[in-house]
């Protein structure tokens, strides 16, 4: 009945000062307000987020109450990496299909900018020598353990197994920008997104767009660097940035939502995990789409929009590749290339983009799926309420 987010700061950016329960609390609010519900009301908060460390303990649980949810109401927090926020919505649908709530919040946070760096052994001393310090947010959300490498090391493999060159990635982001500026400038996603009151410069600033497209110009990205390898053809730009965000959706029984005279936004009709090799994470959304739409009895023809994490650019051009989807209907706003990939945050923003998006365009059903490190993905297909 609701899906709401906020905007998305870019690494170190206007929402550095923010920690991930505050932003999550924001995009809960919002749903709430947006239907007039009592916080009383909901039975159980569910938010994805990966990075937890320095966070404190039960970041779900603290975004409830900043939220102005009642003390009464449990929570719970799961890490699925990339797809943490989309898993806890289907937690959320299971549980309402089984008749054990009927108001429930779901969602995903992620604060990569305040992610902490790590000192492994020194609790039990440093006696002598220099000692590593490890990045909690690349160790713990951008590496892949067991090929102990950047997950862009897996990136570069996909394209070299695609022959995806440097130019066809460039393109796509190209195209990824663009679409999400062109969406910006018609405001297509004032809807969905809650404003949230940071600190910038140490003034307060009411935050109402999303950062990170403001900051990559068109100009700059045939130019950059291979990051992962030196001979690499992913950039910096045509893959996912590193960012700052939350969403949420406010989930009900059709019963309970015609009971409180509750206009339903739409409706959650099947979803599907997927997991293989973790060198291949990027073509496991594969999987899972046609897993989810088997389940449904549906063909890749009866989705009218989709939304594939563009976690790197080889990610969806592998997906369209191998599903043979028109790019036309693919993240018609853009994509994280762009907008940039808050990790346990994404995997709910882009289904409350997408259910935005079918109301938009007047269409009855859309996909969504995300890759996620260690080999898995998350996908769910949901339908426009008319």
């Amino acid at each position: 009945v609701a899906a709401k987010r906020t905007p998305i700061g870019a690494f170190q950016g206007c929402l550095a000062g923010l920690r991930a329960p505050e932003l999550a609390a924001t995009a809960i609010k919002g749903c709430l307000d947006f239907v007039g519900l009592d916080g009383t009301q909901v039975e159980e908060v569910r938010m994805g987020n990966v990075l937890q460390a320095g966070i404190g303990q039960a970041p779900a649980r603290q975004a409830a109450v900043y939220a102005g949810l009642p003390k009464s109401v449990p929570c719970i927090t799961l890490n699925k990496v990339c797809g943490s926020g989309m898993a806890a919505m289907m937690d959320q649908s299971n549980a309402i299909r089984l008749g054990q709530h009927q108001i429930t919040i779901a969602g995903g946070m992620e604060s990569m900018t305040n992610a902490p760096y790590l000192l492994p052994g020194a609790r039990s001393g440093y006696r002598m020598n220099n000692k590593e310090v490890t990045d909690c947010m690349v160790f713990d959300g951008l590496w892949d353990p067991y090929n102990d490498a950047h997950m862009g090391l897996c990136g570069e493999t996909c394209a070299e197994y695609y022959g995806f060159t440097r130019e066809a990635q460039d393109e796509f982001a190209l195209e990824s920008l663009s679409r999400t500026q062109r969406a910006v400038h018609y405001d297509h996603f004032v809807e969905q997104i809650v404003p949230i009151e940071a600190k910038v410069k140490g003034k307060a600033t009411m935050i109402t767009y999303d950062e990170p497209p403001t900051l990559l110009k068109q100009s700059k990205i045939p130019h950059l660097k291979p990051v992962f390898k030196k001979d690499g053809t992913i950039t910096a730009a045509n893959a996912s940035s590193i960012a700052d965000g939350a969403a949420a959706v406010c989930l009900t029984s059709e019963e309970k939502a015609a009971e409180l005279g509750l206009k339903p936004l739409g409706y959650i009709t099947g979803y599907a995990t997927f997991a293989h090799d973790p060198l291949w994470f990027t073509t496991a959304p594969v999987y899972a789409v046609r897993k989810v739409l088997d389940q449904l009895s549906l063909k890749v023809a009866d989705i009218d929009l989709w939304e594939i994490n563009e976690a790197f650019a080889v990610t969806t051009m592998a997906a369209e590749k191998e599903l043979g989807l028109k790019h036309d209907i693919v993240n018609v706003d853009g994509g994280s290339c762009a907008l940039g990939h808050p990790i346990g945050c994404t995997g709910a923003r882009i289904v409350v983009t997408l259910l935005h998006q079918l109301h938009r365009f007047e269409r009855k059903r859309g996909l969504a799926t995300a890759c996620i490190g260690g080999g898995e993905a998350t996908a769910i297909v949901v339908e426009r309420a008319e």
